[in-house]
């Protein structure tokens, strides 16, 4: 009987390193992930500033239309 619950608790033991095995890869890939995805942002960003700055005006800046 002692020996049947022994075996029962290395078996869910067991499931359960493998689950947090699964869990570890899984955050080490979302880390991943989220680590390219704030590049890729970076990057954006960097070219939305470049073109922010370019020769083109803002709206507010921009002579009316001669028909207002």
């Amino acid at each position: 009987m002692m020996e049947n619950r022994v075996t029962e608790l290395e078996i869910r033991l067991t499931h359960l390193e493998d689950t947090i095995d699964v869990l570890n890869r899984m955050v080490i890939e979302q880390h991943d992930l989220i680590d390219q995805l704030q590049l890729q942002i970076t990057i954006l960003e960097k070219k939305l500033k470049a073109v922010s700055e370019s020769n083109i005006a803002h709206e507010k800046d921009e002579t009316p239309p001669p028909h207002y």
